[in-house]
């Protein structure tokens, strides 16, 4: 096994560790995004993260709206955040969630002060929040204090093969260390879900999996839609993935081989050390943006075919073992391992090379999605809004 580098990150004050030091401008709604990005290009340095949602929303689909708010400025990767929305109420309710993490955080209303006037006042906190996020200095971390997701897109056959095996030996290995790691794509484990269910540390937490597979299941089941040409996607056809079982292989083939100790709501943060399951959609931007809010500081995500999917908070690493896609579409690869299907090293040697990248993305190497300007911030919707 590789030689693990010395490790740093940001220790906020609620004790979590983040591996980037954002200053966010966070909208409640989108009606707010023409003021908060107007805040980002005033104050360079921010980072706006504009959204479709947030209006006329109720029950769980309002509630997880704001999970996926509060939550994206919790995430340890976020040292400050300015919020602002159209009302004062849901934007103050933004506020007071972040701020049980200590660190700062300011709301502003657009309602009776206009764009203009509230640009600038969030303009003036922010360039504060900049220069004073400038001054955090970064100190030495264990993997195991830092959240990994997992995720992959784009599968083809090398995805079963390679990249998610290869993803897999990351996963063990961050457990194993102490560390948390979130799984989800619900539907794309159809025809392995007894896989994952055995792997359940208890019972409560299989009888937990099984009734959120199940829903899932329903729920897509009951709008009369075949998946199929969905799932798998054309694609996944074309690079060799005929049926969503043997999509589910290699989508089960990254979780590693450790138990799954929780189960959890989309971009509900988990309390138990280890393999956590999280409710999903398999589309990469809905998924990534909810296990962002629910902590997660660096993603892992293997890819066949080419996937360019990146986030605003949490840095995405891709891996690849489709040596075509590592040519066409290297700009956008972190790691090659089409070695591992020539047999040029063992699948233990994969996992070292996808550990050094890691290791050097927490100490602050932009991946390649960061490097190219991939932000996909995309919300989750259950159901329309009134």
């Amino acid at each position: 096994m590789a030689e693990q580098r010395r490790l740093t990150g940001y220790r906020r004050p609620d004790g979590t560790v983040g591996i980037r030091n954002h200053v966010a401008i966070l909208p409640v709604d989108d009606l707010s995004n023409a003021a908060v990005e107007a805040v980002a290009h005033i104050v360079p340095g921010t980072l706006a993260l504009p959204h479709a949602y947030g209006r006329l929303q109720f029950g769980e689909d309002l509630e997880l709206t704001f999970r996926t708010l509060i939550g994206t400025g919790r995430n340890p990767n976020v040292a400050a955040v300015v919020v602002i929305g159209i009302e004062p109420n849901w934007t103050q309710r933004v506020v007071d969630g972040i701020a049980t993490t200590g660190k700062p955080v300011t709301g502003l209303a657009i309602e009776g002060r206009g764009d203009l006037r509230t640009i600038e006042a969030a303009a003036r906190i922010a360039q504060r929040y900049v220069q004073d996020a400038g001054e955090l200095a970064r100190e030495p971390v264990e993997r195991g204090e830092i959240m990994m997701s997992i995720k992959c897109g784009e599968s083809d056959t090398t995805s079963g093969l390679g990249s998610c095996p290869t993803t897999s030996e990351a996963v063990d290995r961050w457990v194993e260390a102490g560390g948390t790691v979130l799984f989800g794509e619900t539907s794309e484990l159809t025809g392995g879900e007894h896989l994952i269910a055995e792997r359940c540390v208890d019972d409560e937490v299989r009888t937990k999996f099984q009734k959120t597979y199940d829903d899932y299941l329903a729920t897509i089941e009951a709008t009369g839609a075949n998946l199929l040409g969905s799932q798998p996607t054309q694609g996944n056809i074309a690079g060799g993935l005929s049926t969503i079982e043997e999509k589910a292989m290699g989508n089960i083939a990254k979780t590693g081989s450790v138990p799954v100790v929780g189960v959890l709501r989309e971009a509900e943060a988990p309390t138990r050390q280890g393999l956590n399951f999280m409710n999903t959609s398999s589309a990469a931007a809905e998924c990534i943006t909810l296990m962002a809010a629910a902590g997660a500081a660096v993603h892992l995500f293997p890819t066949g075919q080419g996937n360019v999917i990146g986030n605003p908070i949490e840095p995405v690493i891709k891996i690849t073992a489709n040596p075509h896609t590592a040519e066409t579409m290297g700009e956008h690869i972190d790691v090659d391992v089409s070695g591992l299907l020539r047999m040029e090293y063992s699948l233990s040697q994969a996992g070292d090379r996808l550990m050094e990248s890691i290791d050097r993305t927490i100490n602050g190497r932009m991946t390649c999605a960061e490097a190219l300007g991939h932000r996909e911030y995309t919300f989750t919707k259950l159901y329309p809004s009134a």
